[in-house]
């Protein structure tokens, strides 16, 4: 990109030999959409962020005082709660907040209290007809107004109509739910910008969750969430999708303050290998067996023929192989007709961060949905994966399965419906729990920065500071 790029804020930054991203977009056999290509960001400098950031207790309380608040929290999908009745139980950083589904189909958020001795009004996902305190019977109706106060002669001093349960705001895009504490602040179409645009294409809420697992793993949820904001890990914690992964050659945009983008090439070689003898079909061949996201693991008695048994023609590249293949397969499954879509966005990974911890993956593929939470203390948190899948037309979307909870001391793989998926997040997990002790360790109490390929890490710290320092 040519310096006076106005997309590119600050010296433009050195970038990894080999295929770029633009590169190959320019090259897609359709019509790719400029924001998938299109070089935004701000060089955020070299300076190194300090461990305590990880690892101190007080560090980690000021968060949960100043920032998680303050902030738009994925906290449900559309699809775990589609009657009205219908609740959902969302804890994180200590609080719990109840969503519900209203009669006329919108949704309240509320502090999950009784307002008589403080007992969580619910624990788990569900439908009833009002909301009644497990403790002593107090009684809400699903839209917070008092209903029963039980006893009543006993509470002369307390009014219903000054007994409803406090709520919170809820925001909804694109089949997800969000709730936030703090009144004021950018609206929900704000703080997810550019993405709502981006999205159209996609259209997330044509899609259902199909898999749901979590995992309790032994580290700070920046640490682990942290590890899935670049791509250049690869090289080593993950060799076996070298094949066909342009790891370090993945474009990293930042959007403001909340907002980042990944796109990691598949179907061309990581740079880290040497393609002398190297055809497109082990190419394709390498995806095949090693790629977790493709429609084919989705599949149920239902599948296409076909599928991934993808032969590259003489003169063609593996990306135009397996785009073509995908675009057939995909659009017998889910009954989209996805032929105008792009290679790219039928294989590439395109990975969207959100502050403070949520990441979406667009494309017309199966996507992966990512949420950490903190789990009990600075040293531990709760992943998430979800999987959602396009429902078919006409179809009501099924409702959402329970998460599948993993503790501690069990593996990903222990979730057989992750596929080959449980083991790449196993590789990881053989280093985050030691990052956690090595922060621990570290004598000058700094971690040093990429300065392009971590550029997302950096933006999101910034972002937590301005939250911390009251500027957001």
């Amino acid at each position: 990109m040519a310096e006076s790029d106005p997309r590119i804020q600050g010296k433009p930054l050195p970038r990894c030999p080999g295929p770029s991203v633009r590169h190959l977009m320019l090259a897609d056999t359709h019509e790719v959409p400029e924001f998938l290509y299109q070089d935004v960001y701000e060089n955020l400098g070299s300076d190194p962020i300090p461990t305590s950031r990880y690892t101190d207790p007080a560090f980690f309380a000021l968060e949960n005082e100043k920032m998680w608040p303050r902030t738009w929290q994925f906290a449900a999908r559309e699809e775990e709660l589609p009657d009205p009745g219908d609740h959902v139980v969302y804890d994180n950083a200590g609080k719990s907040f109840l969503l519900v589904r209203q009669e006329d189909g919108s949704i309240k958020g509320f502090y999950n209290v009784c307002l008589h001795r403080g007992r969580q009004l619910k624990t788990d996902a569900g439908w009833s007809s009002s909301l009644q305190c497990p403790f002593h019977g107090f009684t809400w109706n699903n839209d917070g107004s008092m209903k029963t106060i039980p006893c009543r002669w006993d509470f002369p001093h307390l009014k219903e109509e000054r007994m409803a349960l406090p709520e919170v705001s809820v925001g909804r895009w694109g089949g997800y739910i969000f709730l936030r504490e703090a009144d004021d602040g950018p609206t929900l179409e704000e703080f997810l910008a550019p993405m709502p645009e981006h999205f159209k294409r996609w259209r997330h809420e044509e899609c259902a969750t199909a898999i749901w697992v979590g995992k309790v793993c032994k580290a700070n949820w920046k640490v682990v969430m942290e590890a899935f904001m670049e791509s250049w890990h690869t090289v080593v914690t993950h060799p076996q999708l070298l094949p066909f992964t342009g790891d370090a050659n993945s474009m990293y945009n930042i959007y403001g303050d909340y907002v980042n983008l990944t796109v990691t090439p598949f179907g061309t070689m990581s740079p880290h290998i040497d393609p002398q003898g190297k055809s497109q079909q082990w190419i394709v061949d390498e995806f095949v067996k090693y790629n977790g996201r493709s429609s084919d693991n989705y599949e149920g008695e239902e599948a296409p023929e076909g599928g991934y048994n993808v032969k590259v023609p003489d003169g063609r590249t593996a990306r135009e192989a397996l785009g073509a293949s995908l675009r057939e397969t995909t659009s017998k499954m889910f009954g989209h007709d996805v032929g105008f879509a792009s290679d790219a966005e039928m294989m590439d990974a395109i990975l969207y961060n959100v502050f403070p911890n949520w990441s979406p993956w667009g494309g017309f593929q199966p996507n992966i949905v990512y949420r950490w939470r903190p789990w009990g203390d600075v040293d531990h948190c709760l992943m998430e994966v979800r999987i959602i899948t396009r429902v078919p037309p006409g179809q009501e979307p099924p409702r959402a399965p329970k998460m599948k909870f993993l503790s501690v001391e069990q593996k990903w793989t222990e979730a057989p419906e992750l596929g080959i998926l449980g083991d790449v997040f196993e590789q990881d997990m053989a280093n985050l729990p030691f990052v956690q002790i090595g922060l621990k360790s570290s004598h000058n109490g700094k971690i040093e920065l990429a300065n392009y390929q971590e550029i997302q890490i950096r933006q999101f710290q910034n972002t937590l500071m301005k939250y911390l320092n009251g500027e957001l």
